[in-house]
């Protein structure tokens, strides 16, 4: 196969199912999607548990309209990972090539609390973590929409970093809560603030800019990988992430697939 059209082909592919890709790309050919399936697979790993993870590197934003912004030089990382390390490492390899010579002031490492999440500040060093407000919003909802007046309250404790406050308002928010389901859902909430205090009050730092990672996963992983019923290999999810973090970076499928074919 010509490589324009295989990378036309992948290109596409990247915004499409395979089926509509190879529809879209010829209408003189019959094209099937598993040669769109194929030509993925014998691109291999594009450098750059079978949920893709995504990171992304940048130096703040700015404004580009009414409420509207941009990040400034972003770069993506995604793919499936067996060990979160293999992503960090990537990531820190990216920000030693790109800004090693240059004075670095403050690197502000923001996720929703997860693990794999915080292990980045073992790779990124002096990062500050930040639990991203999206999730403290979630979980300060899911404690107090059952009972009036607390999620107002929830909010001020934890505005004026009065944990003592927080603990206190949840223990009386447990004990006033009778359905033993919702009773454990309001103990998660609990976990989760405490356990993610530091990061919580790490928001209200005046340089820090807010994560905007829920807006990106969904643009870039979610809207081709899992916001319609589609079926995914692991290896097929794998590909298919680090693809869309290549576009995203403004990678071009034409030039390593040229790349590929002088090496073969």
């Amino acid at each position: 196969m010509d490589i324009l059209l295989e990378s036309m082909l992948i290109e596409k592919a990247i915004e499409t199912p395979y089926r509509k890709s190879s529809e879209k790309i010829s209408k003189n050919v019959t094209l099937t999607g598993q040669t769109v399936m194929n030509a993925i697979r014998n691109l291999d790993t594009v450098s750059n548990q079978a949920e893709p993870r995504l990171v992304y590197v940048h130096e703040g934003k700015q404004k580009i309209g009414k409420d509207r912004y941009k990040l400034i030089n972003p770069r993506y990382f995604s793919g499936v990972y067996k060990e979160s390390a293999d992503l960090w490492l990537e990531v820190a390899d990216y920000i030693d090539e790109v800004y090693g010579n240059k004075n670095i002031e403050k690197i502000y490492l923001s996720g929703d609390g997860a693990r794999w999440i915080k292990q980045g500040k073992e790779w990124i060093k002096d990062s500050i973590y930040v639990l991203d407000r999206f999730h403290l919003s979630k979980y300060i909802k899911k404690a107090t929409a059952h009972m009036k007046g607390t999620h107002q309250m929830m909010w001020h404790y934890i505005n004026t970093n009065q944990k003592k406050y927080v603990k206190d308002l949840f223990k009386v928010i447990i004990e006033e809560t009778e359905a033993e389901t919702k009773k454990e859902a309001v103990k998660e909430a609990k976990r989760y603030i405490l356990n993610n205090w530091e990061g919580i009050m790490n928001q209200y730092n005046s340089d820090y800019i807010g994560c905007s990672a829920e807006g990106h996963i969904s643009h870039i992983l979610s809207s081709r990988l899992s916001s319609r019923p589609l079926s995914w290999c692991k290896k097929g999810v794998h590909q298919m992430a680090r693809l869309r973090a290549f576009k995203a970076n403004e990678g071009n499928v034409y030039e390593i697939l040229k790349e590929k074919r002088k090496e073969e």
